[in-house]
């Protein structure tokens, strides 16, 4: 088969606009496609932190408004704009690294700054359906060939900001236009984009489509449930979650859906990108470190120490989070351990943003231990290499993690990972138990119930390596020689792709 030409439909983009992991992804995969020989293309929308990196190529290109072979008008003009009557794209390339793109432009709806998808006061955009309907909308029509001059053999979305491409190209294929193959990647099946369902006619969707076998969910219209439903192949970002989410604990209220599409539904591990996250090389930790040569990262600890109003403490095993503070990252349990942590010779590092109750038991911490607890809310892409490199121990005690990144980039740092038995945490983190130091196969420490209790022996554990220095040395350097890559993703990804395009697609049953 000739190269593959993959349109990639998502929501943001490092280092241009990141608010998880997505963001991660969305750098790292396609670079890794293109090496093995894959025209992929961008698909985002026009967000002004996007519009900012983007170096624009040749005319714009129109996005005629609903209304095509198989579906009903819907879509139109965003009333009182002033920059004509529909979206437009514009083609162009990532200014930093080249990465083809195409932006869409759709006034009134994006051109907004801050959050993508959360007004100031943290509630999701009144209009953030309309927002993600133009671009699945502006996805099915450059799947069909909106551009003359390219067409995608294989359109892949990412999560539910792209999952209407996928109902308005299974209704396209059923009234006889050629159609792409197409893959839908949920990163985070608890994240639906559900919406009233009065919706449905302003967003060019047939009533036939709203039943419980189509995009209706507890009387709602779902955004995931389309990409579920009418993709060709399902990929989620690690193994272990690919099989969670078909049960009723983690399948969100689609585990029904994902029982009955299991035979396309992947499991592939995300990868770290060494060019963003290599402790030899990383421009914000220097002077480096490698395996061999762990003098940086003492000193990247008393950096961090100073930089956080810590004691300067060599020997204080140093605990640290990088994360949005919510329950499904298991945060709402560390407050209960922080006086054990500090009452055994421990410190603690946060750096992130998210519930109020958390933030408000985390801070209260940090007043409770002035010198060992410190608390940093909002997000901070330099400051959270430097806390990654200089701590001893990342947390992540999720509820649930499809993947996870950080406990990766905590490898690779020599950050022993903590982590709970879940998603690709379960994948990635081998505990430190006899046997396993025993053979050389350790890598951070694992706990599997829920509740304080487990997050707490876990932690003791980590204080009982630490006073077994080789052991210690053994297991960080272990994980430092671990490898998730993105060539390995890339690789299993192409596969799905081609199986995708060898099968008959665009008409999935209802």
């Amino acid at each position: 088969m000739n190269s593959l030409k993959v349109l990639y439909v998502c929501a943001e983009v490092y280092p241009l606009l990141k608010t998880g992991g997505l963001a991660d992804v969305s750098a790292g995969l396609p670079p890794a496609l293109a090496a093995q020989g894959v025209d992929v293309r961008l698909l985002l929308p026009a967000f002004p932190a996007l519009v900012a990196g983007v170096t624009p190529e040749g005319p714009a290109l129109p996005v005629p408004a609903g209304g095509a072979p198989g579906l009903p008008a819907g879509l139109g003009p965003q009333p009182g704009t002033a920059h004509g009557p529909n979206p437009w794209l514009q083609r162009g390339r990532i200014s930093a690294n080249g990465q083809p793109v195409w932006l869409l432009h759709a006034p009134g709806l994006y051109g907004r700054g801050g959050n993508p998808y959360l007004d100031a006061s943290g509630q999701p955009w009144a209009d953030s359906a309309q927002q993600f309907a133009w671009l699945g909308w502006a996805a099915a029509l450059l799947g069909t060939g909106l551009d003359g001059g390219w067409r995608p053999d294989v359109v892949h979305g990412h999560d539910w900001h792209s999952g209407l491409c996928f109902a308005y190209l299974r209704q396209m294929g059923r009234a006889g236009t050629p159609v792409p193959a197409t893959v839908f990647t949920i990163h985070n099946l608890a994240y639906q984009g559900v919406f009233p369902a009065e919706l449905r006619p302003r967003l060019g969707l047939p009533d036939a489509l709203f039943q419980l076998n189509g995009l209706e969910f507890h009387g709602q219209l779902s955004f995931m449930k389309a990409g579920l439903k009418y993709s060709d192949a399902i990929t989620t970002v690690s193994p272990s979650y690919a099989h969670e989410i078909t049960t009723p604990e983690q399948g969100c209220g689609l585990d029904g859906v994902l029982r009955q599409r299991r035979a396309v539904l992947h499991g592939i591990l995300n990868g770290v990108d060494n060019t963003v996250w290599d402790p030899a090389n990383d421009p914000l930790v220097q002077p480096g470190f490698d395996a061999d040569h762990l003098q940086g990262k003492a000193l990247a600890k008393a950096r961090l120490q100073k930089t956080m109003g810590l004691k300067k403490q060599a020997d204080a095993l140093l605990f640290c989070v990088v994360s949005r503070l919510t329950e499904q990252k298991g945060l709402h349990l560390l407050p209960s351990v922080v006086d054990e942590l500090v009452q055994r010779g421990g410190q603690l590092v946060v750096l992130g943003t998210g519930d109020a109750g958390i933030v408000a038991a985390l801070q209260a911490c940090a007043q409770r231990h002035p010198g060992q607890v410190a608390v940093h809310i909002g997000y901070d892409e330099a400051l959270s290499h430097a806390v990654i490199a200089g701590s001893d121990v990342i947390l992540v005690p999720s509820r649930f993690e499809p993947c996870g990144l950080t406990q990766l980039y905590g490898l690779r740092y020599g950050t022993l990972p903590l982590v709970r038995a879940v998603g690709g945490l379960a994948d990635t983190v081998t505990d430190c138990s006899l046997e396993n130091l025993d053979d050389g196969s350790a890598s951070g420490f694992v706990f599997h119930e829920l509740g304080a209790p487990g997050l707490g022996g876990a932690l003791r554990r980590a204080f009982a390596l630490q006073r077994r220095p080789a052991d210690w040395l053994a297991v960080q350097r272990h994980a430092m020689a671990l490898r998730f890559d993105w060539a390995r993703a890339a690789t299993d990804t192409l596969r799905v792709y081609r199986q995708a395009h060898a099968i008959p697609h665009g008409t999935a049953p209802a």
